[in-house]
């Protein structure tokens, strides 16, 4: 049995407007009355958060001074992965496609996620995603879990992972961070990082996966060509 766990927020969900406009509104809750401040376009605000730019480096270049930073970073904590600012998250252009020819394809199929439940919950209800993970192929944060670090908690969201679900042939993990790739790592799972999640190329060459991609599609392309469940046919791999 070919087994693929992905992440959520990457692979499947665009994530950049959601930041972008919780960006925006940190700048005007902390900004003074009479001190203007020159927000970043969302392309230079991505391509910063994505190089892994501090919070508070952003905001300085934003116009912020230091104290104004301080509270930004506060603020932005509260803020970018709170339930109003989620429904901005839409699919990445061919990942439901994807996970449809996943499903054809009879490939187990698994969601990791450092999302808490509601947070999932809400956006598999929003675009029926439901279908493709039954309860039992959800893995993600309990609601009144305390974070500690990503690359902390996802390794071990991924003992658990491993611990329930039935043995697998091969398995491969799909991520955008360093968190995933650790985490496969660590348990000696192969990992494919994908470009249209929330690291670029030079961040995620720092962890080593076993291949960078664009998308979750060209992940999975590669993964039936390297595969001995999936049939040979199934490929057409675009790899870097």
């Amino acid at each position: 049995m070919l087994r693929i766990i992905t992440d959520f927020d990457g692979p499947i969900m665009n994530v950049s407007e959601r930041y972008y406009r919780a960006y925006l509104f940190c700048l005007r809750e902390v900004r003074y009355p009479d001190r203007p401040v020159n927000p970043l376009s969302k392309e230079e605000f991505w391509a910063l958060k994505r190089s892994q730019m501090p919070e508070r480096q952003i905001a300085r270049l934003s116009g912020l001074d230091a104290t104004q930073a301080e509270k930004f970073y506060q603020v932005r904590k509260r803020t970018v992965h709170s339930m109003p600012y989620l429904v901005y998250d839409t699919p990445v252009p061919g990942a439901i496609d994807t996970l449809k020819r996943l499903r054809q394809a009879k490939v187990d199929l698994a969601v990791m996620t450092m999302r808490r439940v509601r947070e999932l919950d809400d956006a598999f209800d929003r675009y029926d995603l439901a279908q493709f993970f039954p309860l039992d192929r959800r893995f993600c944060l309990s609601n009144d879990y305390v974070k500690t670090a990503d690359v902390k908690d996802k390794p071990l969201l991924m003992q658990q992972a491993l611990a329930q679900l039935p043995a697998a042939e091969e398995i491969w993990m799909v991520g955008d961070t360093e968190a995933d790739i650790v985490s496969a790592k660590t348990h000696g799972i192969k990992a494919i990082a994908v470009l249209c999640g929330i690291r670029d190329r030079t961040q995620l060459m720092q962890q080593r996966p076993d291949r960078i991609v664009n998308n979750f599609g060209e992940a999975v392309d590669l993964i039936f060509k390297e595969s001995n469940v999936v049939p040979a046919n199934a490929v057409g791999a675009a790899i870097s």
